[in-house]
């Protein structure tokens, strides 16, 4: 092999680098990826008011039972698409995320609903589902039973949760 060949290659070499390198500082020059200023997403959770106490005063909370006096189930069956994600509605419907809620006021909190596995806190709070009970539940999942798996932050509209119990009281 002569001086002109190697030459040759060599040239090509350095040829195939150089347009690999340009390319390279073009490519990061037209699409440079901009850093956000803040990493990550922030998760919106609802959080007690400092006090407790001012933020009862501030809207004084309508009994549950007089709110059902007005409640449409209909209204109710399209909020419970906010439940739909973790639960079924159906007679015999099977359990999903949590457990099928048809026949759900009046009946024991934390056992049956179809063999569901509730948790530790669910089985441990006891007692029935009454129409009030439920309403404290929905409003705040956590709060009512505190331990409990369900990862929903709750309906905080009065008129939304009572349109939702008594869609719940027609599913017999």
């Amino acid at each position: 092999m002569d001086s002109f060949e190697l030459n040759k290659i060599m040239g090509a070499i350095l040829g195939t680098c150089l347009v690999l390198l340009v390319t390279n500082f073009a490519a990061h020059a037209i699409f440079a990826p901009k850093a956000p200023a803040k990493p990550g997403f922030e998760i919106a959770v609802k959080e007690a008011a400092a006090g407790g106490g001012e933020a009862a005063k501030a809207a004084p909370e309508v009994p549950i039972k007089d709110l059902l006096k007005t409640a449409s189930a209909e209204k109710g069956q399209a909020v419970s698409k906010k439940c739909a994600a973790c639960h079924t509605f159906e007679k015999g419907g099977a359990n999903k995320v949590g457990p099928n809620l048809f026949g759900i006021v009046d009946e024991p909190r934390g056992q049956g609903r179809g063999g569901f596995n509730f948790s530790a806190a669910m089985k441990a709070k006891g007692g029935n589902w009454s129409v009030e009970d439920l309403n404290e539940f929905i409003k705040s999942p956590k709060g009512f039973v505190p331990g409990t798996a369900m990862g929903f932050a709750g309906i905080s509209k009065d008129s939304e949760r009572a349109d939702l119990i008594a869609y719940l009281e027609t599913l017999k």
